[in-house]
């Protein structure tokens, strides 16, 4: 499953740090900052949804699971 492949990924990246890993300076920085983040997505989410673009929609769903 996907979620379960992103899931691995994540863990591998706080396991093994990757120079320049996006997911390693979320992990850094904590979870005031992801959190942030989690909620800047759910924006880009229902603001998407508002304006009817649904393949931004997808996009931002997709960005949104990643970050939680």
């Amino acid at each position: 499953m996907v979620l379960d492949e992103l899931y691995r990924v994540i863990l591998d990246r706080k396991k093994n740090p990757v120079e320049g890993s996006y997911t390693r300076l979320l992990l850094d920085r904590g979870l005031d900052e992801i959190l942030k983040k989690v909620g800047e997505e759910c924006t880009e989410v229902i603001l998407a949804a508002k304006n009817g673009k649904k393949d931004e929609v997808v996009y931002e769903i997709a960005d949104l699971t990643y970050h939680i």
